[in-house]
């Protein structure tokens, strides 16, 4: 897959996306909005009591799954270190007050993901079975805490701890089952790394 995002004059960057990319990126974007969960229905409409969800508690507990306790680490100690009694209660206080907050943004980034995708007509303007994405400076940001949290939950599936180990990955022979989410973690890369230079460049 070799679509990378490439800047726009006015700002934002574009990416040219096959229909297989963008039926792949849309599967991994819900399945990620799966795992983070849905948001807070007590919360009401928009408009509701803002006080009452700045001051609503999340858990104080780091998340079981380890795709979760990599997209929510504790913010004290260092990861898979044991912590001490005080490490530990000042990482529940922090997780308490910031995690429900960090769950909306990750489903924030996941939906504007799902939400730009839908809006692309494959068949478009790169081509006979190609679209291309266009992005706003602002969705450019919401795409690449998405690719982050995306590599993030396929590297704790695949136990990845350094980049070192998706390298051995990658020569797992063709009938692996991790094989595919190597592929999609290395794409997912490559899709991250070109956002990040068209945004800078």
């Amino acid at each position: 897959m070799a679509g990378h995002f490439e800047p726009l004059s006015g700002g934002g960057a574009a990416v040219a996306l096959d229909e297989v990319e963008v039926s792949i990126l849309r599967s991994l974007a819900v399945q990620l909005l799966e795992l983070i969960g849905p948001g807070d229905e007590s919360a009401g409409p928009e408009g509701a009591d803002p006080l009452a969800r700045l001051f609503a508690e999340g858990p104080s507990e780091p998340p079981s799954d380890p795709a979760l306790a990599r997209l929510f680490p504790d913010a004290y100690g260092e990861p898979g270190a044991e912590q001490d009694p005080q490490e530990r209660a000042h990482a529940a206080e922090f997780r308490r007050y910031t995690e429900n907050d960090l769950r909306d943004r990750k489903r924030e980034d996941a939906l504007a993901v799902v939400r730009s995708l839908d809006s692309l007509t494959v068949a478009g303007d790169a081509g006979d079975d190609a679209a291309v994405l266009r992005l706003a400076p602002e969705d450019c940001r919401r795409w690449l805490g998405a690719l982050n949290d995306l590599r993030l939950a396929i590297g704790a599936r695949l136990e990845i701890a350094h980049d070192d180990d998706s390298e051995v990955l990658l020569r797992l022979p063709d009938e692996d089952p991790r094989k595919p989410m190597v592929m999609a973690y290395l794409w997912l890369g490559g899709l991250q790394e070109s956002l990040v230079e068209a945004l800078i460049g």
